[in-house]
């Protein structure tokens, strides 16, 4: 076998890094479903973020009072190229935080756990895809 198996590396750091993502994600949601408490928030602004391509992101910036009296605002990771009304600016929204870090939390209706699962599934595909045809080539010399 020549350098042509360098090319698996691609995948595989796809693969890899979609995998890392999604995990990450799911412990994320996890966490705030076991440990997270719940607040009404509103939405005060939206951060925008563009890709590589030019597009635009609107992610919203949930403001919230816990349950100690100190204000939070933090924007969600999650950014859509268009927002429903029933995120825009002045909106309530329910808001799942970790009281122990007010940073990690997500706004009901807006954070997708289906987007941290499919990552995870696709990672979990090119990885072990990736490595299945490596080992079969090794095995195969």
């Amino acid at each position: 076998m020549g350098r042509e198996w360098l090319f698996s590396l691609i995948p595989l750091t796809i693969g890899v890094l979609f995998l890392a993502f999604g995990i990450h994600g799911l412990r994320y949601a996890r966490l705030l479903r076991r440990h997270g408490v719940t607040a009404e928030g509103r939405i005060v602004r939206h951060r925008v973020s563009r890709s590589d391509e030019g597009t635009k992101f609107f992610h919203p910036v949930a403001a919230w009072t816990d349950r100690d009296g100190r204000a939070h605002e933090h924007s969600s990771r999650f950014g859509r190229g268009k927002v429903a009304s029933a995120f825009r600016v002045g909106a309530y929204v329910t808001v799942r935080y970790d009281p122990g870090k007010p940073a990690r939390f997500e706004i009901e209706g807006w954070d997708m756990k289906k987007m941290d699962l499919f990552a995870t599934v696709l990672g979990s595909i090119f990885t072990a895809g990736t490595v299945t045809v490596v080992l079969v080539r090794l095995l195969t010399l």
